[in-house]
């Protein structure tokens, strides 16, 4: 009978571990060397899910988000967007060249700075200009740029 109980147990046990595992937060830090501080809320790691197909890149997505509240608008917007990238690393990131050279012009408050040895990434900015969020970007492809940005920056008003 002891023998039955251990194994219940035993079972119990690991069918809990990969859901209390899934629910691990990493630190700011940690999340923002995987180039998700950016993805602050957990519907855009869902989002993200549907273009990046890589489900460990998701994993750790899910574990820098913050879950959505009710209360919320679930959907964060930004006045603007720097893509801040080294020049010289460009040539190993056609899908971002192809989207400097034929989609920025879409987003007028959007602008791409040159930083010496920079890995790829959006700066979403506030009303302000001050610097809001990162995300890293290294492996979108160009229609995830798009469609992050139209979702993302607010369209601008006629002044």
């Amino acid at each position: 009978m002891d023998v039955y109980k251990y194994f219940i147990l035993l079972l119990l046990v690991t069918s809990i571990l990969p859901i209390v595992k899934s629910k691990e937060q990493l630190s700011s830090r940690e999340c923002e060397d995987l180039g998700f501080s950016g993805l602050a809320l957990c519907s855009d790691c869902h989002t993200f899910a549907e273009y990046v197909k890589n489900q460990e890149l998701v994993s750790d997505c899910l574990k820098c988000c913050t879950e959505d509240s009710d209360d919320s608008i679930s959907k964060i917007t930004y006045s603007g967007a720097i893509l801040e990238v080294c020049m010289r690393k460009l040539v190993f990131y056609p899908e971002i060249v192809g989207f400097i050279e034929e989609e920025k012009d879409q987003f007028p408050t959007f602008k791409v700075q040159y930083l010496f040895n920079s890995p790829p990434k959006l700066i979403m900015l506030d009303d302000e200009g001050q610097h809001k969020e990162t995300i890293r970007i290294d492996n979108w492809k160009r229609e995830h740029m798009l469609q992050y940005l139209r979702e993302k920056v607010k369209p601008t008003s006629a002044s």
